[in-house]
């Protein structure tokens, strides 16, 4: 296990998605993230349009990235500067082995 390597997963609505994704890319060292659209079923439809009310679930964006433990405060420090807002729900998980299969 490394736990020096953290995977930071992002949850915000799509509203949010070119705000969240300039504060990564404009992140010192900018780690790489993979970016998923998604929806979200459950509880937290206070903030749902009409239409997501009808539907059943909300739209969501899911933003991954995997980057070394002493740089998450800091990460976390930008995004919460640069996006600020109480609809974007964030954890963080251990890496416990990570490569490539070639």
């Amino acid at each position: 296990m490394n736990p020096d390597v953290l995977k930071l997963t992002l949850i915000f609505p799509p509203l949010l998605e070119s705000a969240v994704t300039e504060a990564m890319q404009s992140a010192p060292g900018s780690p790489g993230f993979t970016l998923v659209h998604a929806q979200g079923h459950g509880g937290g439809f206070s903030r749902a349009s009409a239409a997501e009310l009808v539907r059943g679930h909300v739209e969501r964006r899911v933003l991954i990235t995997v980057l070394p433990g002493a740089e998450l405060d800091g990460l976390l420090a930008l995004l919460s500067e640069q996006v600020a807002s109480s609809d974007v729900v964030w954890w963080v998980e251990p890496v416990l082995r990570q490569g490539r299969l070639a």
